[in-house]
């Protein structure tokens, strides 16, 4: 059975779900998904089609370099929504594809195998894709734009390049477009997965276009990019073996969490900070099961970016031992003002068998193992403000706010 992808994308996706709670549309409404009460650096998260059109208003920005616009509306980021949203518009999709036949790229963005029903739905994979579009568009009042095709990169490619910019919004791409659509995209840094570093490298060599590509020299490819050389060639031709199926599991996983600090903060208010961020990120590594073996501290201010990674004697899921170590990273560091701090856990390690240090009483170890538990039992049963340090009702504490969000905007 010849493979159909379809790829679908939700038209300006925070914005639009705004649009569909107002019952505005999306096509003659000025709303930006962007808190007003921050900082005029806030991110606009969100624009709708009538201010990307009118006022060419870019994907990202910051609220500052907004237009002014009358009867502009800023609609306060609400992730909770949006990924209740999200999930029901997957929901859709899995009455019309198996798990299996469904890779959710992105909140807004999912790839659905189609050729396995297109026998059984008796019908033509646009129409399929109409009847999903239809649905999401009653059900929930959102536009969904679609790219078809043989598979996921000509189906990508057939959505960004032409099924977003106009009506019916769906636009299907064959073996036979390569020459004639796919080839003619310029620069090729508008392909799907070849980014600047990568065009430039082609630019070295003497290949500027996708054509190009196509018809380089599979050896000079390998010498220059090793196996990825042979996969660019094979984009260029339209040609990809992925499936929608395969399942990637990292072979080294890691953990991280951080954070853009409203204000500069000093050496010591950032301990506090590390000391909160610590105790979520240990929390998480407990719930995956995990042990870490490395831990990573970096932060960034006026004076530049800086980083420090430290390798530990044993693997732990400790949460006083994990800051110890990461306490030591960060003293290594610059003492400057930072506007920004992250952590990470890596090397990481299932199991629950864990080497005993050889200067911590055993019993010590013990009990600090059962209050890091019951925490996360209390926190995982009434929320993660329901047991704080003391500490965090301090000003300069951010754990009770950043409890309250999802991906550093509200919830």
């Amino acid at each position: 059975m010849d493979k159909v992808v379809a790829v679908i994308d939700l038209k300006s996706f925070y914005a639009s779900c705004e649009c569909a709670c107002r019952h505005l549309d999306i096509f003659s409404t000025p709303l930006v998904c962007c808190d007003p009460y921050r900082s005029s650096s806030s991110v606009v998260m969100s624009a709708t089609p009538f201010l990307k059109k009118k006022y060419g208003i870019p994907n990202v920005c910051r609220r500052r370099d907004l237009p002014n616009v009358r009867g502009m509306i800023f609609a306060v980021p609400r992730m909770s929504y949006y990924l209740e949203m999200s999930s029901k518009v997957v929901s859709i999709f899995l009455d019309f594809v198996a798990e299996e036949d469904l890779h959710v790229y992105s909140v807004d963005e999912s790839f659905l195998n189609l050729g396995p029903y297109l026998k059984l739905y008796g019908c033509s994979p646009e129409e399929i894709v109409r009847r999903i579009q239809k649905r999401i568009k009653d059900e929930l009042g959102l536009v969904a734009t679609a790219g078809i095709g043989p598979n996921m990169f000509l189906a990508k490619i057939a959505l960004d390049n032409e099924g977003k910019k106009k009506e019916p919004y769906i636009a299907h791409w064959d073996y036979s477009d390569v020459p004639t659509k796919l080839w003619a995209i310029s620069p090729i840094t508008k392909i799907w997965s070849i980014a600047e570093g990568t065009s430039n490298h082609l630019a070295r060599i003497g290949i500027r276009s996708l054509k190009e590509l196509a018809f380089a020299d599979e050896e000079l490819l390998k010498k220059e990019f090793g196996i990825m050389g042979v996969q660019l060639k094979n984009l260029a031709n339209g040609i990809d073996e992925s499936e929608i199926s395969d399942k990637y599991v990292p072979k080294n996983t890691s953990l991280s969490l951080g954070q853009t600090l409203r204000r500069e903060y000093s050496q010591e208010e950032s301990l506090l900070i590390l000391l909160e961020m610590n105790d979520d990120l240990a929390m998480r590594l407990r719930e995956e099961g995990s042990l870490a073996s490395k831990v990573s501290v970096a932060f960034g201010g006026r004076n530049g970016s800086y980083g420090k990674s430290m390798s530990l004697p044993m693997a732990t899921d400790d949460t006083v031992s994990l800051y110890l170590y990461i306490k030591e990273c960060f003293l290594f560091l610059p003492n400057i003002p930072l506007r920004g701090i992250s952590i990470s856990y890596s090397n990481l390690s299932k199991g629950k068998e864990e080497q005993l240090p050889l200067f911590i009483d055993e019993k010590e170890l013990d009990e600090r193992k059962s209050l890091d538990l019951t925490i996360d039992d209390i926190k995982r049963a009434y929320g993660k403000n329901s047991v704080l340090r003391c500490s965090s009702l301090l000003s300069s504490s951010t754990a009770k706010s950043r409890h309250t969000q999802i991906g550093g905007h509200r919830e």
